[in-house]
């Protein structure tokens, strides 16, 4: 158990599994090794490709949950790093590799605190952990929890241990996020001759005026949690190879990211209305890998950020931004929050986090399990 409550050679060890979304590589076995030493009960569970897991340890009330991923992107060019994203090398005291911020380190350091803290903690505690946050979401989090309440584990409450941290660590607590849609959007008309226009019907120019409609004024000014909703066009594409032919058809991407003002049926409403105002025959997808949610402050954030505030020594903010994470998944379950490392580096070339940070993490998060397992109430 001793060995568990140096974050450090665990976040190695993960690191080492070259767990590239969807493979594992064996991280949850890392994973499961270290919580059976802590007396946790692990439950390996496979759905499709993914590997996740779920462990447990304790019968009581409250049940804390903390959920987290061991799937990261892909490292790229490795001759770019000053060391191999996959050595979990110590370089001028920083711990490189990929996931060591996103999120790897986060799942390190909250297994060290647990090991940090006395074994008779009242309640539950218990990790979700999933292989598949950065790709299709669909065999992880989504699955273990239904599988976590069809065999009664669903917990009162979740923390989330996405790198939240923007300047310094415990400055930001994620409460929600904004909901994603995609759209793609195809225009239908009539091909011509470019110098017969009058025989034909220009497809991109009616693209052009429904992209107007969607464009012309901001979705909304914000609401009190969230910053205000955007739509941007991330693509249009015609497939034109000649100069002299109005084309068939023309098609065009969106993505919306929106606050609580919104759903994505409303925004796929909007998007339909623009499309009927052109009148022009057309095709609509629409696609939302989530809705916005908001777990609203009450007895759980309060209690999150004092404890983040006496560990720290800093003001957490209450944020939503940001792009998506599983939470938008847990918060059907229970109330459910973000904070973890400081998020620089997530995802680019020579990932990184201190070994300093790291201690002062799991000490965080020990301050968080510690607080939050002794809480007479959940709101």
């Amino acid at each position: 158990m001793r060995a568990v409550r140096d974050p450090v050679p665990l976040l190695q060890a993960l690191i080492r599994c070259r767990s590239v979304t969807p493979a594992d590589d064996g991280a949850m076995a890392v994973l499961e090794t270290a919580l059976a030493a802590l007396g946790f009960t692990c439950a390996r569970l496979r759905f499709g490709e993914v590997e996740n897991l779920f462990a447990r340890r304790g019968t009581g009330s409250p049940h804390l949950c903390f959920a987290g991923h061991t799937d990261v992107v892909p490292a790229g060019d490795a001759a770019q790093w000053l060391a191999d994203p996959f050595s979990g090398e110590i370089r001028d005291g920083l711990v490189m590799g990929r996931g060591a911020t996103d999120m790897k380190g986060g799942i390190a350091a909250w297994i060290a605190a647990i090991a940090s803290l006395p074994p008779d903690l009242p309640g539950t505690l218990s990790l979700l952990i999933t292989g598949d946050e950065e790709g299709p979401a669909l065999d992880g989090t989504v699955k273990v929890l239904d599988w976590m309440a069809a065999h009664g584990h669903t917990p009162d409450m979740c923390v989330v241990g996405e790198p939240t941290g923007k300047a310094v660590l415990g400055d930001t607590i994620k409460i929600g996020r904004r909901g994603s849609l995609n759209a793609m959007i195809v225009v239908h008309g009539v091909q011509g001759h470019s110098a017969y226009p009058q025989r034909a019907d220009n497809p991109v120019h009616r693209l052009i005026r429904v992209l107007g409609r969607l464009t012309a004024a901001p979705l909304d000014a914000g609401s009190q949690w969230f910053e205000p909703s955007t739509l941007q066009v991330t693509s249009i594409d015609v497939g034109n190879a000649a100069t002299n032919v109005i084309p068939a058809s023309a098609m065009a991407r969106l993505n919306i990211r929106f606050n609580d003002l919104h759903s994505s049926a409303s925004l796929a409403a909007r998007i339909r209305d623009a499309l009927e105002q052109e009148g022009a025959r057309h095709e609509l997808e629409v696609n939302c890998s989530g809705e916005s949610f908001l777990t609203q402050p009450g007895s759980f954030v309060e209690v999150l950020a004092r404890a983040t505030r006496e560990a720290t020594g800093v003001e957490p903010t209450l944020d939503t931004g940001g792009g998506t994470s599983d939470a938008r998944f847990i918060t059907h379950f229970c109330p459910v929050a973000e904070l973890g490392a400081v998020g620089t580096t997530m995802h680019k070339v020579n990932e990184a986090t201190p070994v300093e940070e790291l201690h002062r993490l799991r000490d965080l998060y020990a301050r968080v399990i510690h607080s939050l397992q002794h809480m007479e109430s959940v709101s």
